[in-house]
């Protein structure tokens, strides 16, 4: 939809008068907006890059009650997040789906008094977990899904019966605990969908992203990036929900010097996805979530055929762009060997690595693992009323989008007339019961191969049929190259009808293309050759984004130059 986006523009030209201005395009800005937008307002989101581009692309891509804020007190999180996460298993089925997770546990007591420390705010230092902590854990999570129960109970397995599943699990287990949570496959592609229902369901409503928004004298000046137009626009109330950027854009749009000192203290979590057969083999579909040798929280599970790890927990002092570091990627594959030391692992084994910065709440402890995951909103008096959305996680970005829109919607005088929580997102409306119907119609009604029809459902849900309509009738429905079912024509659709501007929106965001390894120097030309001829570019123009993608790739996501040109050697032998 480059013709959308324009079209927006000029809609704001023409009438740039709105209720509410959300700021920032991530997981939680795209979700105030769809509350609001839902309650009758006119609301603009406005995104600097593209949405779901900063914080809210480097998650866990865990949808989780959060099984150790409990060690926190945090019970209220703990109970908000399992309610959440079992609405999106409801709502989002297509990309969030059950995830058995196994703990390795190495004692009986150990963790006990730090957890009850914790628990009162004494201990800040972590410590490994024995199996009555973790038991005690697990049955209070247990017990706050009681009356709502989507996933099977906890159970606790001794080494034997751990060893026959698990028999490359390292000899020092004891115990094993097996729960479940959930996992999002492509989380920046959720928070499209979502923003793509509102728009539909709240045509009023405006979103944009490669725009900047700065204040003027008679309200706020908006710049389209691409062009570098203007126009002004004016609003009741501000959402600043910019993530680990919020206390500067809180300082850019305050009319006031009455503002709060800094609100968001950030840590910075980094993750690497390996393509490693006999690991992938080991974890018979289940995370483990276990205790490094420093105490901290650990996770690997299977991701997409491959395998994600991570996750460090660094402090950082100012929000920027950051990359996995190699002493984090070390860190990181060093806590593997410890979980299966009989399994080979190196750095080859990397095929992606990713980092980014959580937007937690200020806070003081030393032990980054001890701040809260919660969220709160905060009003800042001014002209006009800024809410600032402080903290929040992927599981909770609904509960936390509807209570940000509640303080606005009673700021303004209005009353709430619709609710979400029982919503479908995108392709995850009816998914559950037609999925095979669907996998059937693809394959016998559109002709296409039973791979093809699997990636469209895995990545489109219910949405697969409209995706695969565009690409027949499409000049160029082939593979990208041979390593990808995904073609031409998935590209163009993307494109016209998801506000994909670039490249990297296309390879890092909307397709799978980076993250599982499969993006190469040849697909990056064949894609920079489809964009260049649905959005104009001229040759200079498509040069200067092929190389800037192939340096982003090399800067902060692991992926060398090397490593493109080998992948795209490796496949045309494998044509020839």
């Amino acid at each position: 939809m480059p013709e959308k986006r324009n079209d927006n523009f000029d809609l704001l030209r023409t009438d740039g008068v709105f209720d509410v201005i959300v700021v920032g395009g991530g997981i939680n800005g795209i979700g105030v907006f769809r509350e609001l937008a839902l309650q009758g307002l006119r609301v603009l989101l406005i995104e600097r890059n593209d949405f779901c581009s900063g914080c809210s692309a480097a998650p866990s891509r865990m949808i989780h009650g959060g099984l150790r804020y409990l060690e926190n007190g945090e019970f209220d999180l703990v109970r908000e997040s399992l309610r959440e996460r079992d609405l999106l298993l409801q709502n989002a089925p297509h990309m969030v789906r059950p995830l058995p997770t196994m703990i390795p546990i190495t004692s009986v007591f150990s963790g006990l008094l730090n957890g009850a420390a914790g628990f009162f705010g004494l201990s800040t230092k972590p410590a490994n977990r024995g199996v009555l902590p973790v038991a005690i854990g697990l049955r209070l999570y247990d017990w706050m899904t009681r009356k709502r129960r989507r996933l099977p109970r906890a159970s606790f397995h001794g080494g034997r019966a751990t060893f026959r599943r698990w028999p490359k699990i390292t000899p020092s287990v004891k115990f094993s605990a097996i729960y479940h949570d959930a996992w999002v496959s492509y989380p920046e592609r959720l928070g499209v969908e979502v923003l793509l229902d509102t728009m539909r369901l709240s045509p009023q409503s405006l979103a944009v992203n490669y725009a900047e928004l700065a204040t003027s004298k008679d309200g706020f000046t908006i710049t389209d990036r691409e062009t570098g137009s203007t126009c002004k626009v004016s609003a009741r109330a501000v959402v600043n929900a910019s993530g680990a950027w919020l206390d500067d854009v809180t300082k850019l749009l305050a009319d006031s010097a009455e503002i709060p000192t800094d609100m968001v203290s950030g840590t910075k979590g980094s993750h690497v996805i390996l393509e490693n057969d006999e690991l992938h083999e080991a974890l018979d579909g289940h995370m483990m979530l276990f205790d490094n040798a420093d105490g901290r929280v650990c996770i690997l599970f299977p991701y997409l055929g491959k395998v994600l790890a991570g996750s460090t927990d660094i402090r950082v002092d100012a929000p920027r762009r950051v990359k996995c570091e190699p002493e984090e990627q070390d860190y990181i594959l060093n806590a593997i060997r410890l979980v299966f030391p009989g399994i080979s692992i190196a750095d080859d084994d990397v095929v992606f690595s990713y980092s980014g910065i959580r937007p937690l709440p200020k806070s003081d402890h030393d032990f980054t693992g001890r701040i809260s995951r919660g969220h709160l909103v905060h009003r800042i008096e001014g002209h006009p009323t800024q809410f600032c959305m402080v903290g929040g996680k992927w599981t909770t970005f609904r509960a936390f989008a509807e209570q940000a829109a509640d303080a606005v919607l009673a700021e303004l005088g209005k009353t709430r007339r619709a609710e979400t929580a029982d919503m479908a997102i995108g392709g995850g409306a009816e998914f559950a019961k037609e999925h095979l119907n669907l996998m059937a119609d693809l394959v016998q009604t559109h002709g296409v191969t039973k791979d093809r029809a699997t990636h469209l459902l895995d990545v489109y849900g219910t949405r697969a049929s409209e995706v695969l309509s565009f690409c027949k009738t499409h000049t160029d429905d082939m593979p990208l190259d041979s390593a990808t079912v995904i073609t031409a024509a998935e590209i163009a659709f993307l494109i016209r009808h998801e506000f994909a501007r670039g490249l990297g929106d296309l390879i890092l965001r909307r397709t799978p293309l980076a993250i599982t390894g499969q993006v190469s120097s040849g697909i990056i030309d064949r894609i920079a050759a489809i964009a260049a001829d649905e959005l104009g570019w001229d040759e200079a123009r498509r040069a200067r984004e092929t190389e800037a993608m192939v340096t982003e790739l090399e800067e902060f996501y692991g992926v060398s130059r090397e490593m493109l040109e080998e992948r795209s050697r490796e496949r045309n032998k494998a044509c020839v």
